[in-house]
């Protein structure tokens, strides 16, 4: 019978965004197994009610449930800011979202308490992330702004140039006049854009990458339950709702390398 440590790590997102979350999992445990489900067919998550997006995120669950994982990861900032609750009331396996983590690395690290929130229109208009870091250190000034146009830009690989930056300038300028000392990156698509982004805020704003911080905190929750996989499989799957082969073209790039066992499966609707 196989241990529940060498069970599989279950990950899911509204699309490819939840790769960068997966990248910083084979960065920093490289000897855990994983399931990651790209939810392509209902994509995106944030024009969507919070009611659908909460049966959608429980539909996705149940799905990984089914391959005995060991952890939910909630690879998405839609379904982390209206899901967890009603995630964890009815799972019996440890669940992280990509918020919290996110809000506790910035409040660690913000010297001026002046911390910057960048985001969809669905993750910033829920004000999740303000009621995180309220939650710690209801003395930190928010600021956050909903930049929809770089989903497109690190979908389409757009990472740099004149163009690119002009577009980050049109969200951030603003952003950069409220001394921020730090800035989160409230999307999961956005680290791809990390570079840019410094370049326009400044060296002196610390850039948080909720995916970072979220692995991070993995890794000492498996740690303390004992959870480290023993064993290494080599039975890493993907699974997609739709559009398999876009999956593969547009995920190497969130991913970094090559996506094999890419498979296409059917959830109730």
């Amino acid at each position: 019978m196989r241990k529940i440590n060498d069970s599989p790590l279950g990950i899911f997102d509204s699309g490819v965004g939840g790769l960068t979350v997966l990248r910083e999992v084979l960065q920093q445990l490289p000897g855990e197994e994983f399931i990651y489900l790209g939810d392509t067919g209902r994509y995106p998550y944030g024009p969507r009610s919070a009611g659908i997006v909460r049966k959608f995120a429980l539909q996705n669950a149940r799905f990984l449930m089914g391959f005995g994982i060991k952890v939910l990861i909630v690879a998405c900032n839609t379904a982390s800011s209206v899901a967890l609750d009603e995630l964890r009331r009815w799972l019996a396996v440890p669940i992280l979202g990509v918020i919290e983590p996110g809000a506790r690395e910035a409040v660690r690290k913000t010297v001026n308490k002046r911390v910057g929130i960048i985001g969809t229109v669905g993750t910033i208009g829920s004000g999740a992330y303000h009621r995180a870091i309220a939650d710690i250190d209801p003395d930190i000034k928010v600021f956050s702004t909903s930049c929809p146009l770089f989903v497109s830009l690190a979908e389409e690989g757009w990472l740099d140039g004149d163009i690119v930056e002009s577009i980050v300038h049109h969200y951030l300028d603003e952003m950069s006049e409220k001394d921020i000392d730090t800035l989160i990156l409230g999307c999961t698509h956005y680290p791809l854009l990390r570079e840019l982004i410094q370049k326009v805020v400044g060296e002196n704003v610390q850039v948080i990458d909720s995916a970072y911080a979220l692995v991070r905190e993995l890794n000492e929750l498996l740690v303390q339950e004992n959870l480290l996989a023993r064993t290494k499989e080599s039975a890493n799957r993907y699974y997609v709702t739709d559009a398999p082969d876009k999956f593969k073209k547009i995920g190497q790039k969130f991913l970094g390398k090559k996506l094999d066992n890419v498979n296409l499966i059917e959830i109730d609707l």
